[in-house]
């Protein structure tokens, strides 16, 4: 994972309070679902940033502790809850390690896809499991690759277009990586320009990544309010489970 991409720079522009991904409408069906998965329990987040998901769940009265690579991320963090409240440890999702157990792990908005090699991703899944409880859930949120939009010779596609804003992904298909280009704008010529590169994963595949930690699919919805996934989802809600500790094992 990239900790250069994610600088004092983008820490400092990455809330948007109230729009975008922390609308109450996108924010809080997600933390609907987490706080019912937690069961009870303790939640542990992968890559918390700045906080958007952790803080409300957190308030919702769900324990909650972080894992972020990027200081400037988790600096933003501390300007809204202490460390008592939500801690975190700095360090990289596939291998650090917080303390105690949980019953919910959680990595959300594409942000597995940031590991860019296979390797690491299925580590991530190896370093949930280390950190879960038996029965314990690992929750992911991820986009489905957009490859059918992909004629021949073309080798990218615009996924969002709106005043002032462009999204388009370049991609490299041999290797399974992609580039996001978030182009913004105003009525004259200047844009500016922020790009992050992602290997990314076919639903199929993440499953196997979650067989080999030792889960199992418990779940996989179109959005965090439980609709269908089909063929047409640009994205989708996995949920997946260790199996319970059996009895008179230890």
């Amino acid at each position: 994972m990239r900790e250069d991409i994610w600088d004092v720079e983008v820490a400092r522009r990455y809330d948007t309070p109230g729009t975008g991904m922390f609308a109450p409408e996108v924010l809080g069906p997600t933390v609907d679902r987490l706080a019912e998965l937690a069961g009870g329990g303790r939640a542990l987040e992968l890559a918390i940033g700045t906080g958007r998901v952790a803080v409300p769940l957190a308030e919702r009265g769900v324990p909650v502790t972080g894992i972020e690579l990027s200081r400037p991320m988790a600096d933003r963090l501390r300007t809204k809850v202490d460390e008592a409240t939500i801690p975190v440890v700095i360090g990289d999702m596939a291998s650090a390690v917080a303390p105690g157990s949980y019953t919910l792990v959680y990595l959300v908005f594409n942000t597995i896809s940031n590991l860019l090699t296979q390797a690491e991703q299925v580590a991530c899944f190896r370093n949930a499991a280390r950190h879960l409880t038996p029965g314990g859930r690992f929750v992911i949120e991820l986009w489905v690759p957009e490859l059918r939009a992909l004629p021949p010779g073309r080798e990218a596609t615009v996924w969002h277009n709106e005043p002032g804003y462009i999204g388009l992904d370049t991609y490299d298909v041999q290797n399974q990586h992609v580039v996001s280009h978030h182009f913004r704008f105003s009525d004259g010529r200047q844009a500016e320009l922020f790009r992050s590169p992602h290997r990314y994963i076919w639903p199929g595949e993440l499953d196997l990544m979650g067989q080999l930690a030792g889960f199992e699919l418990e779940s996989r919805h179109a959005d965090w309010a439980g609709s269908e996934f089909t063929a047409e989802s640009r994205s989708h809600v996995s949920v997946y489970r260790l199996p319970p500790q059996e009895s008179g094992r230890p």
